[in-house]
């Protein structure tokens, strides 16, 4: 296959994962309705059997369906946080490859200190990663320059040079894809988790701005407060939790990325 038409299926790729992440967002939140509605609302969860009523004594679910109409988003902003960290969770993992970046890196350097280049592109088919991706377009590159006298060598360095930066600038966009997803997520159960707590504070004052309080619509004001402050600090500390594991393992396969790139160039070089 050739690059121009490995590159459009990736493009093609990225535009149906646009598509599925937009979906799986949708149903996030249809998600998040259902569960505030049939099982944080369920009658069986508050006296008489009425949602209405004041939750059941010790029943979580119906102490946080009285949150108010802020918790199905907040619920679905979680939903969207587990769906998201899963899928990158497998896609890394599946970029990463079969064994160790390392020990990998440490064969392809003996393969290319042997002169067995297609040792190396055999290697580089059952590591199945990213970082062997790069490797593997840099190793055919590498044998097909080396016989060709019709550049000198500065102007073979520079076309080696040229297709690892190539073969590395379609691979990062695929692991760092969805994660600005995660980072707004992290931001957005914030300010929803803020906007529940300021309506609950608001309901709760009300309350009291008569002048005999009204102790049970006083209670639940604070408790929607409470329930949507806990809901969207929840949210967002997973988010950033799994957004910085994820860009930790990015950067560490990046690295290992620019150090193969820089091990072919430098062989090449150090041979031709």
């Amino acid at each position: 296959m050739s690059k121009t038409e490995n590159s459009g299926l990736k493009r093609t790729f990225s535009g149906f994962s646009a598509v599925v992440a937009f979906l799986a967002m949708a149903l996030a939140l249809v998600a998040g309705i259902l569960i505030y509605e049939y099982i944080f609302g369920a009658p069986g969860n508050f006296v008489d059997n009425d949602s209405s009523a004041e939750p059941l004594e010790g029943n979580l679910l119906g102490v946080i369906y009285k949150g108010g109409f802020i918790v199905p988003g907040l619920v679905a902003i979680n939903i969207i946080i587990v769906i998201f960290s899963i899928e990158r969770l497998v896609t890394l993992l599946l970029a990463n490859g079969k064994g160790k970046s390392a020990q990998f890196i440490e064969s392809i350097k003996g393969f290319m200190k042997n002169g067995n280049l297609q040792g190396a592109i055999t290697a580089c088919d059952a590591q199945k990663g990213s970082l062997a991706a790069v490797v593997k377009a840099g190793m055919i590159k590498y044998q097909d320059i080396s016989s060709d006298n019709s550049m000198d060598k500065e102007q073979k360095l520079e076309t080696l040079k040229k297709e690892l930066e190539e073969a590395t600038a379609l691979e990062l966009p695929m692991l760092s894809k969805n994660l600005t997803v995660l980072s707004t997520c992290a931001t957005i159960a914030t300010l929803v988790g803020l906007i529940g707590t300021v309506l609950g504070m608001i309901r709760a004052f009300a309350a009291m701005s008569h002048g005999s309080p009204d102790t049970a619509a006083l209670a639940t004001g604070i408790s929607e407060a409470l329930i949507n402050t806990a809901f969207g600090i929840t949210a967002s500390t997973i988010a950033i939790i799994m957004y910085n594991v994820f860009s930790t393992q990015i950067d560490s396969m990046t690295y290992s990325i620019d150090e193969a790139s820089f091990t072919i160039v430098q062989d090449f070089s150090s041979k031709n």
